[in-house]
């Protein structure tokens, strides 16, 4: 819009000259369709801009996004599953490091977890364990400067690791347990941009609005062009015809003719 309108304050003031200079009705004529056919243009380039927006988008971006997700929604289907198959109301066993611990062992698992990691000796994942059907794997994180465990299923679910022993598996079970909402939003998401990318096909069967009012302007622009060239030769023609009385130019003898 900005770019629009500036070219509009240059094309008014353009034509406001020639015209003063001329009286030419083509020349008023043509600078106000050289205006407009400017800013029908820079709306064109625009539209144009955003059909390859949507284009590539079509192409890559959706097909990714959805594939992503699908996924995704897959996965939050098996873990949820995995857990469900897993849950007991005496609680869960676990082993870390190779040793098994029993539902009533948490204060010695989330102690051997709290061992495991002072023993680290750089920031690499390393085997933990199992826990209610889930791979464990132990890591430290640079940046945030903690200790995370990643229960991995179908997808990996990482959890931040506290210096309380219980504290640390209920952030486990807590993890496994709260995939539900996940799912929902993942499915919600697809949804959307299945909607987005629907809506952008139909967007890119619709031609430029202004493509006739273009093509009408530019077509008459281009006849005033040809018009007013015609009548500058015109001019050059009736210039170079000397006036009555005028000498007519001589013409110069032939070197070696006399």
């Amino acid at each position: 819009m900005r770019i629009a309108e500036d070219v509009d304050e240059q094309a008014l003031s353009y034509a406001e000259i020639k015209a003063l200079a001329t009286g030419n009705p083509l020349i008023i004529e043509k600078c106000q369709l050289e205006m407009e056919v400017g800013k029908l243009k820079l709306i064109q380039s625009n539209y144009l801009s955003q059909r390859y927006d949507l284009e590539d988008k079509i192409l890559k971006y959706y097909p990714a996004e959805i594939r992503l997700l699908t996924e995704r929604i897959e996965g939050y289907t098996a873990d949820i599953g995995t857990v469900r198959e897993h849950t007991q109301s005496e609680g869960y066993s676990m082993v870390i490091e190779g040793q098994a611990f029993g539902p009533k062992d948490k204060k010695a698992a989330g102690t051997a977890i709290l061992e495991a990691c002072k023993a680290m000796t750089n920031a690499e994942p390393v085997v933990l364990g199992q826990y209610r059907g889930f791979d464990m794997s132990l890591s430290f994180d640079v940046f945030n400067r903690e200790y995370r465990v990643v229960l991995k299923g179908a997808l990996s679910h990482t959890v931040a690791l506290g210096t309380d022993v219980y504290g640390n598996i209920t952030r486990m079970d807590n993890a496994l347990e709260g995939m539900e909402p996940k799912l929902l939003d993942c499915g919600e998401k697809l949804e959307a941009l299945k909607a987005q990318m629907e809506t952008a096909k139909a967007e890119l069967l619709k031609p430029f609005p202004q493509e006739a009012e273009l093509a009408e302007k530019s077509a008459r622009l281009n006849e005033i062009n040809i018009a007013l060239n015609l009548d500058e030769r015109d001019h050059e023609l009736v210039d170079a015809v000397p006036d009555e009385g005028e000498e007519q130019p001589q013409r110069k003898p032939r070197e070696g003719v006399r």
